[in-house]
């Protein structure tokens, strides 16, 4: 399997920052061959070419919400991160809830 590159968007990358460091781990302790980066949302497009899946905070739902016109025809799956995991930076979880919305789209 190839690397999986993962974008995590939020205001300002702060607090993305915490979690893509706990979600490294997780997929470290997980066996998963992921890459993690954590972006604010006005560099979303910078990144478009090299990302396969964008997270967006949760307080960011509004982006969520109008998403096409962020990444256009660009192949990405995109996961809006839930708060009750995000809040406590539950990179484990995190890394689930991605790893679900995929296989829910793999049976579609």
């Amino acid at each position: 399997m190839e690397t999986l590159t993962v974008m995590l968007a939020c205001g300002s990358g702060a607090s993305t920052g915490f979690m893509a460091a706990n979600m490294k781990k997780a997929a470290k302790d997980m066996g998963l061959d992921v890459d993690i980066i954590a972006r604010s949302e006005s560099e979303i497009s910078e990144y478009l070419n090299r990302i396969d899946v964008l997270m967006i905070g949760p307080h960011l739902e509004y982006l969520f919400d109008d998403i096409d016109s962020y990444i256009g025809d660009a192949d990405i799956g995109v996961v809006l991160m839930k708060p009750d995991y995000y809040s406590t930076l539950d990179g484990k979880a995190a890394l689930e809830h991605m790893l679900e919305v995929f296989d829910e789209d793999d049976e579609s």
